[in-house]
């Protein structure tokens, strides 16, 4: 998932570049209304909350909706960034029959969690992939071409590179 989620995160963003910047900052009626919202609350999860929970058993607490990044290629890059440290983070994992039964953290409100650990890390990636639906969703209501992001073309791409 996490190869997956480096390569879904490079399609979706490949096609971000063609939106303006009043569309990617519109309110087009998502959770966090805007594209633009969106991919700051990607960016809050995965790089600022999950990924410290996982690696370094801290747990940050900030809001869902904090806008870290309001310069396109800035953010695009740092959830670039970020989808590679994941990519990297579960490739030194140990096996699947090694990896910890729980992960322990406090939640942003506060409450102190025990969820099996791999489980919480899948619901990572398949956050994103919640997130990236929702955006593709919007690219086309706003009239922009946007990526087919299912898994399976993911796979279908990384096995025609190893032919």
């Amino acid at each position: 998932m996490s190869n997956y989620h480096v390569w879904a995160h490079n399609k979706l963003l490949t096609a971000l570049h063609e939106v303006t910047d009043a569309d990617l900052q519109a309110d087009v009626g998502l959770f966090f209304p805007s594209i633009l919202a969106t991919l700051n609350h990607m960016l809050v999860c995965e790089a600022q909350l999950w990924y410290p929970r996982f690696a370094v058993q801290i747990s940050p607490r900030m809001a869902l909706n904090q806008i870290l990044e309001t310069d396109r290629n800035k953010l695009f890059q740092q959830l670039q960034h970020s989808a590679l440290r994941w990519q990297q983070f579960v490739a030194q994992l140990p096996e699947d029959s090694e990896l910890p039964e729980y992960l322990e953290y406090v939640s942003s409100a506060g409450l102190h969690l025990r969820l099996p650990y791999a489980a919480t890390l899948l619901h990572v990636f398949n956050h994103a992939t919640h997130h990236r639906g929702q955006i593709t969703a919007a690219l086309t209501s706003l009239g922009y071409h946007c990526p087919e992001l299912d898994l399976v073309y993911a796979l279908i791409e990384q096995q025609s590179q190893q032919c």
